[in-house]
């Protein structure tokens, strides 16, 4: 999770939030030569004196400076459309989670399961244990298996919510009578934090969302608990 003076993004837990950050270091350092580059072009033409005549007015500089953005802009456009394209591919999950957004709080639905869904509320400051975070933690984790590929369905009950885990690469609006869906494969065990990404009222910073990933076994035994309590 993220921490205080943290400059850079959490530490990747799924595939495509791997993708995403190897994305970003490669816009960023294309970004960096320009940036350098431009600076070192103003710099020159502030200091020096002299001028170049076939510089004012040369075809050869003009197709340079034409083509080279164009390329720079096709190896930024290109592996942004793959990873646009991976986000949204969902392959044969092997479980799917029905996520509603209301104010202020999250409920999940296991729809492969006959009767497992619960309610998750923030837990009051005043109640938190020792360890737990802020503003952060919940009553009920959204439990679900490492390496198993999981369909999120996301909505919402009465305004507009956004379901966002940053570690697992998810953000997905929660519009209601609408039903969207994402994807995400937890790569390894823990216990992931997220927050509802849009204005949603007064107590929009207090529905916070937490996805524990566990080995397929501790899932198992989870899931029979749950349907015994229910």
């Amino acid at each position: 999770m993220a921490h205080p003076s943290q400059l850079g993004f959490q530490d990747a837990a799924s595939p495509v939030m791997e993708e995403l950050l190897h994305f970003h270091d490669h816009a960023l350092m294309i970004v960096f030569l320009i940036s350098t580059f431009v600076l070192y072009i103003i710099v020159a033409m502030v200091t020096t004196k002299l001028t170049n005549k076939f510089i004012l007015d040369s075809q050869e500089i003009e197709i340079i400076w034409t083509l080279l953005p164009a390329i720079i802009l096709i190896l930024i456009a290109l592996p942004s459309l793959r990873i646009l394209y991976l986000m949204d591919e969902i392959n044969d999950p092997h479980l799917t989670i029905k996520a509603m957004g209301h104010q202020w709080y999250w409920s999940y639905e296991y729809t492969d399961y006959e009767d497992l869904g619960f309610d998750s509320y923030m837990i009051p400051t005043q109640d938190l244990a020792p360890g737990q975070f802020r503003l952060l933690e919940t009553d009920h984790r959204m439990v679900v298996p490492v390496e198993s590929p999981i369909r999120v369905l996301v909505s919402a009950e009465d305004v507009l919510h956004s379901w966002a885990v940053p570690s697992l690469g998810v953000k997905m609006d929660a519009v209601p009578g609408r039903l969207n869906q994402t994807a995400f494969i937890a790569s390894r065990p823990g216990v992931f934090y997220g927050q509802c990404s849009e204005i949603c009222g007064a107590n929009h910073s207090f529905m916070p969302i937490v996805v524990e990933a566990v080995p397929l076994e501790h899932f198992e035994n989870w899931s029979s608990l749950m349907l015994e309590d229910a």
